[in-house]
């Protein structure tokens, strides 16, 4: 059962369409993929899902309720717990600080009756972070960092977590781990929606993932299906297939679409990864 649906949802800034008739949905109790080359409306796309950006066309539903008209705040008390690429935290308070505040603003005026640190200290236990709890957030890692933010969401529990680039900042074991964490999270009962770079990640946790290029949804479907999918490879490499495979470049990319895939193509064809805009969009 779905609790997000995102149905023909346009986006346009003047003449320009940043997204196009963008139709998607997330599963309850899985992970999903939103991926996309660079400036292909990922962002703006959760920017409409949680109300930071007005849809020009198109609705949003969560739970089977239309919110397409909510504020940012009645979607986050709705269960919806989001993070963003660039981090947000207080840099002068501590990551305990920075876990508290975000607790005490969703319970509001319950907050007054909570203990001070065992739930908050029970959520940096869960992501990892426990031991930087009396850091200041503008002095911990950048991967420190992330985590952090995923903390704030979860001290909120949401019902909904959708989380921008979550792995930027990751070593490669801390990546695997996060993986597995996300995996216990969605099996605990949360939706998660995810937009990320990292391709052996997301074709690692992900139950489905949707393709955006241009603003478009160009591919829907389980991580073997996306990887095989010839609209995928070509915006991914800016080239259609066959002239790839008749070059022997790109000729891994059906079997592991990665960050790492684009080492095996000749430099002058890299240039192609970001294609510049076009009269049908933007990369943005």
């Amino acid at each position: 059962m779905s609790i997000l649906e995102v149905d023909s949802v346009v986006v346009r800034f003047g003449g320009v369409v940043a997204v196009n008739n963008a139709n998607y949905a997330v599963a309850e109790q899985q992970i999903t993929g939103l991926i996309g080359p660079n400036g292909a409306g990922k962002t703006t796309s959760f920017n409409v899902i949680t109300g930071l950006q007005k849809p020009t066309e198109g609705r949003v539903r969560f739970q089977g309720k239309d919110i397409t008209g909510l504020p940012v705040h009645r979607r986050a008390r709705m269960g919806m717990g989001r993070t963003f690429q660039r981090l947000e935290a207080f840099g002068s308070l501590s990551v305990r600080e920075n876990v508290q505040v975000a607790r005490d603003i969703h319970a509001g005026l319950r907050g007054i009756f909570r203990s001070g640190r065992s739930d908050v200290d029970g959520v940096l236990e869960r992501v990892g972070i426990i031991q930087y709890a009396d850091e200041r957030a503008d002095n911990v890692p950048t991967g420190v960092a992330r985590l952090l933010e995923l903390a704030r969401c979860l001290v909120g529990d949401p019902k909904l977590l959708l989380l921008d680039e979550p792995s930027s900042g990751l070593d490669e074991s801390e990546t695997d781990e996060f993986g597995e964490l996300l995996k216990d999270l969605a099996a605990e009962g949360r939706a998660i929606l995810m937009v990320e770079h990292d391709m052996d990640l997301v074709m690692s946790v992900c139950d489905e993932i949707h393709v955006l290029d241009f603003g478009t949804i160009i591919a829907t479907g389980d991580p073997a299906e996306v990887r095989s999918n010839p609209k995928v490879q070509e915006a991914y490499l800016g080239a259609s297939v066959e002239d790839h495979d008749a070059s022997g470049a790109g000729r891994h990319v059906a079997e592991d679409l990665t960050e790492q895939t684009l080492v095996d193509i000749p430099a002058a064809e890299q240039t192609t990864v970001v294609p510049a805009v076009n009269d049908q969009g933007v990369r943005g």
